[in-house]
């Protein structure tokens, strides 16, 4: 039996694929959320558990209607708005917020098939808050966004016990926010912060726009030594693994019995930053490498024709080869391992030159 990681892994790829075919909201309905709802465990055909065009009173207005209400001993527990895939779901929170107060539901979905946001009354209770709690994208959802989605699975759903977890969410996702707009552009505050500091003297505008750069350079080259230290504590399981392979007799890799070649562990640390990189684009066992004397190529499964980049670090200088839609090789300088996150765009379009044909990425 499919597990809820899989299933909901599944669904996402699922959307990816039929999301240009889905042309109205009542189609978006039908493809995407009623088996979104049914992938949380509840029976769509059962209106004592899904209840389609849901009646909710509002004062003198009688007849407004959810799309959904997921019930739960006989009341709404959660309210579903959807909205057609290609709609933005900010101008509709009012249509949501408006039916919420009018039903003991503690909880309410805005969706598109796309994205689903999550609300409750944190900030004033039975009023819908302006900013939801949990958001993901299910074409692209983390592990710990399945963790938090499994909660509303039928198996494990508990108004308590969300709630509990709601607010911290709410302000962990609006700090996230914060603070990945300050590493991308930081702020004076936050530059000033730290350069007061290290800095004795008067900040004028000058050293504070210097400051400024040295900041977003200093963050940046933190992220890449987190990961690169992260890639280094998987290297050695990598790295056996990889020897085992290459233990066993290749016809169609003449070089890998050559005693002249020794792959290093640059080399592999290399290895191990593009295929961080590609897992963005692709599965990771599609990515290998095969070493040469001259060069350490790494491909798009295990096929000579896919050359996605080559590492040239063996020499005094260090250098990375991208290659074009032609097959075409650029070698570009590199002073460190890390300059090879720099190439993050054109390894993608390499990739998607060679997978194109296939009509999507993660085969």
């Amino acid at each position: 039996m499919m597990d809820f990681k899989d299933e909901i892994k599944l669904f996402g790829d699922r959307v990816e694929k039929l999301k240009d075919q889905i042309q109205t909201e009542e189609a978006t309905k039908n493809a995407f959320i009623m088996p979104f709802i049914k992938a949380l465990g509840y029976d769509v055909f059962n209106p004592f558990e899904v209840m389609p065009e849901f009646v909710a009173d509002i004062g003198i207005k009688k007849g407004e209607k959810v799309d959904y209400a997921i019930m739960k001993d006989g009341e709404p527990c959660i309210l579903v708005e959807c909205k057609h895939w290609g709609e933005g779901l900010d101008p509709h929170n009012s249509q949501l917020f408006r039916y919420f107060h009018t039903t003991p539901a503690k909880f309410g979905l805005l969706s598109n098939g796309i994205v689903y946001r999550f609300y409750s009354d944190l900030v004033e209770p039975n009023k819908m808050d302006e900013k939801p709690f949990f958001e993901f994208n299910v074409t692209d959802i983390k592990d710990n966004q399945v963790e938090e989605l499994k909660k509303f699975h039928k198996s494990y759903f508990d108004v308590g016990s969300i709630q509990n977890t709601a607010s911290e969410l709410k302000y962990m996702n609006e700090l996230k926010v914060l603070i990945n707009a300050e590493f991308q552009n930081p702020s004076e505050g936050f530059v000033r912060h730290f350069a007061k500091q290290i800095y004795n003297g008067v900040l004028t505008s000058r050293l504070m726009e210097q400051f400024s750069g040295l900041t977003k350079k200093s963050i940046q080259q933190y992220i890449n030594d987190l990961i690169t230290e992260r890639l280094k504590s998987a290297l050695k399981k990598e790295n056996e693994e990889q020897k085992t392979v290459e233990e066993e007799p290749a016809n169609d890799q003449p070089d890998a019995k050559d005693a002249r070649i020794e792959t290093t562990e640059a080399e592999l640390e290399g290895f191990m930053i593009v295929k961080t990189i590609m897992r963005q684009k692709v599965k990771s066992n599609r990515i290998v490498y095969r070493d040469a004397q001259s060069y350490f190529a790494i491909l798009l499964d295990d096929n000579n024709r896919k050359t996605i980049c080559r590492l040239y670090l063996n020499g005094s200088k260090k250098y990375i080869g991208i290659f074009d839609e032609l097959k075409k090789e650029t070698k570009n300088e590199i002073t460190s391992l890390d300059d090879i996150f720099n190439f993050t765009e054109p390894l993608h379009k390499t990739i998607t030159f060679y997978d194109g044909e296939k009509g999507t990425l993660l085969n």
